[in-house]
């Protein structure tokens, strides 16, 4: 393991949680409990915000990058409703009511111009809805049979965006095709889990990672020759393998080349990056905890709830329950 160092920051506020942070090209885009979406300028935390959109959801539960070049993001929350924000002008390009039920995951595809969002269980139903934004928002699906229970993550094959992997707490990971009308013929796949899905994360075209709301990860792969759903590789429980007490997430390299979970102790003060690698062989994957990144002092007593990475820069950002955001580097 090597460590960085934190090398810069921005604080809330007393009382406020930092969500989730992504990176877009007009800087860092994060949200916070108070229903805040900001831009943060990446070299320069310290200096505060670039721009502080309040947003409308009722209560803000989720961020996603639309289109990162263009700087376009989506946030969506309790009321229902979407909304998508241009960073660069610092203004909202579109809000629409989205859902009935109260949003808790979210997924865009830039390619095929399509959000998609998935809702908590409300009158014994949890829905998938699928919305294309090409001009004004339009309904393009509706999904209400897929899982019996919240729908908790939602996210679109990058190498296939018509393909839409969702998680539940009914623990189950489902693939679906959405060019298929028929809802009895939609999922391609399932895989149980057997436990609430936290995270779920495509590896590769075919591979995905799940990761259940007690730490348990499970690889598995859905191709359509694979018809069982059965784990690939199951890693069990991650707080025994990575001797820490939660962990906030599964995020894909951007190069392919793996994912990186980011494993926590609130009692050491350390969050560490752990990358999900290839094995040299080419079979299966493997936890490279010799090539670890750590992060001592983390948030102090307070959980990460999210982090981003700029491999080019050497540079991490974690965004934690203490409503900070910091930056972290190699140290002199």
């Amino acid at each position: 393991m090597y460590s960085l160092t934190n090398s810069d920051g921005f604080h809330f506020g007393q009382d406020v949680y930092v969500l989730d942070v992504d990176r877009t090209s007009a800087g860092l885009a994060a949200i916070a409990s108070d229903q805040s979406l900001t831009l943060l300028d990446p070299a320069r935390l310290s200096q505060g915000p670039l721009r502080r959109l309040p947003t409308q959801h009722g209560n803000l539960t989720t961020l996603r990058v639309f289109d990162g070049n263009a700087a376009l993001v989506c946030t969506a929350g309790e009321n229902g409703t979407v909304g998508v924000w241009d960073l660069r002008q610092g203004s909202q390009v579109a809000q629409f009511q989205a859902s009935e039920a109260p949003i808790l995951s979210m997924a865009c595809s830039a390619e095929t111009k399509t959000i998609a969002v998935g809702t908590e269980l409300q009158n014994h139903t949890a829905s998938i809805l699928l919305w294309d934004v090409r001009s004004t928002p339009s309904a393009k699906a509706h999904y209400q049979e897929v899982h019996s229970d919240d729908v908790t993550d939602l996210v679109f094959n990058p190498a296939n965006p018509a393909l839409l992997m969702s998680g539940s707490t009914d623990g189950l990971v489902s693939v679906h095709d959405t060019r298929i009308d028929d809802e009895d013929e939609l999922t391609v796949q399932t895989c149980n889990h057997d436990a609430s899905i936290h995270r779920a994360a495509w590896l590769t075209p075919t591979e995905i990672a799940a990761l259940s709301h007690d730490e348990r990860c499970a690889l598995y792969d859905v191709a359509e020759e694979r018809a069982n759903g059965d784990a690939t590789q199951d890693f069990g429980d991650l707080r025994k393998v990575l001797t820490c007490q939660y962990v906030a997430d599964v995020t894909p390299k951007m190069d392919g080349s793996g994912a990186i979970l980011g494993a926590g102790s609130q009692d050491r003060q350390m969050f560490e990056l752990v990358f999900l690698a290839r094995n040299p062989d080419g079979q299966g994957w493997t936890l490279d905890r010799a090539n670890s990144v750590g992060l001592p002092g983390a948030h102090g007593e307070e959980i990460v709830r999210s982090f981003c990475f700029y491999d080019d820069q050497h540079v991490v950002f974690t965004a934690g329950e203490d409503g900070n955001v910091k930056a972290w580097r190699p140290g002199n």
